[in-house]
């Protein structure tokens, strides 16, 4: 097994785990972190022994997306790794569950919804926050959202930059179980013990034919995000907005 400083990586009983572990950053992803992830996805989809990848967040946060004091910097090698890792999820033969146990904002709540299906806690959230950086949905987004909520829920999620709190996102489609937090772990686990028993060559039969039709859709949209996104990062109001949201983090950090 590989060694890794930002993610955690475990095999049992047929399920591969990949927690994101910077908690002291709310999992936020730098260029390390996004790199570490991809590397995870590829070797659990590409093993035999695994026949469920879930995705989950060390302590209170599923993943608050962009590392606001790279941002500035990196904006554009993180934006881009989000293309990488939503090909790479989609890519992956087996089911792949993301165990939702707090916030997931921004490139987080997309990471989410790239996934098969969404497991979340009763105390979990999820919200496209980026118009709050003045920047755009990027990670897939775009791509994600509109065919889980419609297309007019989709914009007032974006334009709200809202988090949107578990019972409601359960409602929108935004998550598919919503259980009480204490019961998040167990509950995932029976959830992807009962996908593993299920015949491997019949789930990824299966999972490649439900997304064959989308496969095109999602590449030509990923890199339009990277394009606006691009764009944006040149701005003086962006630029602006990303050193005074690293400011905050770093005052109350």
């Amino acid at each position: 097994m590989a060694a890794y400083e930002r993610v955690l990586v475990e095999i049992a009983a047929g399920i591969g785990s990949v927690t994101l572990n910077r908690p002291e950053k709310l999992n936020a992803f730098d260029r390390a972190m996004c790199d570490e992830l991809l590397e995870a996805l590829r070797l659990l989809s590409g093993s035999d022994g695994v026949r469920v990848i879930a995705i989950t967040g060390a302590g209170r946060a599923f993943c608050a997306g962009a590392d606001l004091s790279v941002l500035g910097r990196d904006g554009s090698a993180l934006v881009a790794a989000g293309k990488d890792v939503a090909l790479a999820l989609r890519a992956a033969p087996q089911p792949v569950l993301a165990v939702v146990n707090g916030a997931a904002a921004g490139g987080g709540a997309n990471l989410a919804l790239a996934c098969d299906y969404r497991i979340a806690s009763d105390q979990a959230s999820i919200g496209q926050v980026f118009h709050k950086l003045g920047l755009v949905p990027d990670w897939g987004g775009t791509f994600f959202l509109p065919r889980l909520v419609g297309t007019s829920k989709a914009l007032e999620l974006v334009w709200s930059a809202r988090m949107v709190p578990a019972p409601e996102a359960l409602d929108l489609g935004l998550f598919d179980r919503v259980v009480p937090h204490a019961r998040l772990a167990s509950d995932a686990r029976a959830l992807a013990q009962s996908w593993s028993a299920q015949p491997p060559s019949a789930v990824r039969r299966a999972k490649a034919a439900l997304y064959r039709s989308e496969a095109g859709a999602l590449e030509s949209v990923l890199d339009l995000e990277i394009t606006q996104q691009n764009e944006l990062f040149a701005t003086p109001e962006v630029r602006e907005r990303i050193a005074g949201g690293a400011s905050i983090a770093k005052r109350s950090g």
